[in-house]
């Protein structure tokens, strides 16, 4: 060892950190395996016989934590979105088109990447140092998987530099390796693993860290978290990224108009299978972070991205039945139980039909043999009859099987509906499912986990059927809390029970339009049902009108809002509700006379404080936030890299355009506030 044989030990580390990173992330190493082995046993030598000496960051690391017990929750600021998705190029030009109209007819570059089929996670760094791996979970909450991560070829201990980062990207495992894997299940006499992707998935998420070590995984990040801090785009955040020595796709690319996306997109039809790993599509981004903040997103996906998705592959089957599932919303849909078969890596039993007139068209019958995908690689669907068997055709219904009450086909639609909305036992069932689920996610969001939701599965869930069995169907939802209440230990037993059915049960007081309409429109909703107040009845049937002359939600759901409380069931479930003093309407706090009272405010580029923050403190200001400048726009309030978009819609429109620090001014009237808007 030299004078200082401690900084001889970290420069030591350091160059192994460095061969492991050309090795795995560039594939490109510059020494053998034996000299790579050598200076391996080196630093495990000196790690011996100085263990107080061992940084976290050492390649020794990756190997060796004990078990853990549990994995803890991460709740993380900024969610991993889904994106939306298209299957042709249709659907891929509409996209283009919305973008390029989203953006006052300017066309943006867009960023072309590989879509890898494998499990997200998110890498946290602190000062370089990775602190915290997540799996994405529902999106808002992950759960804590560092020390299985660490065990991850490729997902550097430590970076290049000392920086503050939070980056996003997929594990994943090689064709090839996971062959291997499968190959040596078998010699074993072990039933081999499906396919790479549920494989990956299953590993990160051993309770054993040197379990994950023997599974040859790998990743490839694709997005920095605020990015906008580092770049001025996607791709060029990316090649930071890479500079930080973490693995980024080399086959990431840029598009500057159609004809240059739609190229991208026919060279990786033939590709996909070239590539060491599975991919299932392309994903397509804005990559200007300006003008991703002047698109915005919807209540579900980003506007400015969307994935495209590979043709899938296809096998054929004997139909055995065709089965009807009423859902929550009362459609009435055909699935298909069919010989299982292995499909893109997993066994299908079942299979979409989408609608009943499907189910004509094809003539589906008895014993059929049938053709599948998988749509998105995702979920199975029935394509074509591919040789007809002897059994009879399946008719279509015409009662709902869970009540018998007769269906209907609404005008201009194809499903087929139990228009019993609030009295048939599987729309019940399924309504409250579907709530339990989102008050458990309500729950874990606010730091109160524990107890399982009533999904598919678990007690909660055969409580809630025993609803359904044993008291016959639930005609309103009081007669649901009678009936939960009527169990043997009812609304008074701790467990189970208690957790999963009553408290779902109480929110069903509340009937909500339950097509189409997600948790941000019935916000829009209830705003909706409270403006003006010329009666009750009168203010629910105009509920939809005033939320589209208002801009709150779409022509769509207020349709489907307009339908709900026209219903016969609705209205005397709402009569019976307000009989007993029962509202639905929820209190709102109104702000009618603070500083932004009757302005617009359209809010874009980099701020320094959260956009979210910043919206909430205009509307509590009495202001309102919209996501495009308009002539109804009072203020464009411009942060760093503003998008051209943006100022030119303001400038065409007249809008005034002001700082982040003028923006602080009007929040608390101070003196040198910004002059009144136009």
């Amino acid at each position: 060892m030299s004078a200082d044989p401690h900084a001889e030990y970290l420069a030591l580390v350091d160059e192994l950190t460095e061969h492991d990173r050309r090795y795995y992330v560039e594939a490109n190493p510059t020494i053998s395996d034996v000299e790579y082995d050598r200076l391996n046993q080196r630093l495990r030598a000196v790690e011996a016989e100085h263990p107080d000496w061992v940084v976290a960051w050492s390649p020794s690391q990756r190997v060796g934590h004990a078990p853990v017990s549990d994995f803890p929750k991460v709740h993380r600021p900024v969610a991993m979105l889904s994106l939306d998705n298209t299957y042709d190029e249709a659907e891929l030009r509409a996209f283009f088109d919305r973008v390029v109209k989203g953006l006052d007819g300017d066309v943006p570059v867009f960023s072309v990447e590989p879509k890898i089929d494998g499990f997200g996670i998110e890498l946290t760094y602190k000062a370089g140092t990775l602190v915290l791996g997540a799996t994405r979970g529902d999106g808002r909450i992950g759960e804590d998987v560092t020390a299985n991560v660490r065990m991850v070829r490729g997902v550097a201990l430590r970076l290049r530099e000392p920086v503050d980062i939070v980056v996003r990207g997929e594990i994943y495992m090689t064709k090839q390796e996971f062959a291997a894997i499968n190959a040596a299940r078998i010699e074993a006499g072990e039933e081999p693993f499906k396919n790479p992707r549920n494989t990956a998935a299953g590993s990160i998420k051993q309770l054993d860290p040197r379990a994950v070590a023997r599974r040859p995984m790998r990743t490839i990040l694709y997005e920095v978290v605020d990015g906008e801090r580092y770049a001025p785009g996607h791709l060029a955040s990316l090649a930071l990224v890479a500079r930080l020595g973490l693995p980024v796709s080399p086959h990431n690319a840029h598009a500057a108009s159609w004809d240059d996306l739609i190229a991208c997109v026919h060279g990786w039809r033939d590709r996909r299978d070239e590539l060491a790993y599975e991919v299932d599509g392309l994903v397509i981004k804005v990559d200007d972070f300006a003008l991703r903040a002047a698109l915005g997103t919807t209540a579900k996906f980003p506007r400015w991205a969307i994935a495209y998705k590979f043709p899938a592959r296809q096998v054929t089957t004997v139909l055995r039945d065709v089965q009807s599932y009423v859902g929550r919303t009362g459609a009435v849909t055909p699935v298909a139980i069919l010989d299982p078969v292995e499909l893109s890596g997993t066994t299908v039993g079942r299979a979409s039909v989408h609608n009943w007139d499907i189910v004509g068209k094809f003539g589906l019958g008895k014993g059929d043999r049938v053709l599948l995908e998988k749509a998105g690689e995702i979920i199975p669907q029935i394509l074509a009859v591919t040789e007809k068997g002897e059994g009879p055709a399946f008719p279509a219904p015409t009662e709902c099987p869970s009540c018998h009450t007769a269906l209907i086909r609404e005008e201009g639609k194809v499903a087929l509906v139990c228009p019993n909305r609030l009295g048939c036992p599987a729309q019940q069932l399924a309504a409250i499912r579907v709530l339990r689920i989102a008050r458990a996610d309500e729950h874990r969001r606010a730091g109160r986990e524990g107890r399982r939701p009533a999904g598919r599965d678990g007690p909660g869930a055969r409580r809630v059927g025993r609803v359904r069995a044993d008291r016959g169907a639930a005609r309103e939802p009081r007669a649901v809390r009678r009936a939960v209440g009527a169990q043997p230990g009812g609304g008074d037993r701790e467990g189970p029970g208690r957790c999963h059915v009553r408290p779902a049960a109480r929110g069903a007081r509340h009937p909500q339009p339950r097509r189409r309409a997600g948790p941000a429109d019935r916000r829009e909703v209830r705003q909706a049902q409270r403006a003006g107040r010329p009666g009750r009845r009168a203010r629910r049937r105009g509920a939809g009108r005033r939320a589209v002359r208002d801009r709150w939600i779409g022509e769509t759901i207020a349709q489907s809002v307009d339908r709900f409380v026209r219903d016969p069931h609705v209205a005397t479930v709402l009569r019976k509700l307000a009989e007993r003093g029962v509202d639905p309407e929820q209190p709102v706090r109104v702000v009618a006379d603070g500083p932004l009272s009757g302005k617009t405010l359209v809010v874009t580029g980099t701020l320094t404080a959260p956009r979210g923050e910043v919206q909430k403190r205009i509307e509590a200001a009495g202001g309102k936030v919209a996501g495009s400048v308009s002539k109804k726009t009072s203020y464009l309030v411009a942060g760093a890299d503003t998008g051209k978009a943006k100022l030119d819609a303001a400038q065409k429109h007249g809008v005034q355009v002001i700082s982040e620090q003028e923006l602080d001014q009007l929040l608390t009237g101070a003196p040198g506030t910004a002059p009144p808007a136009t």
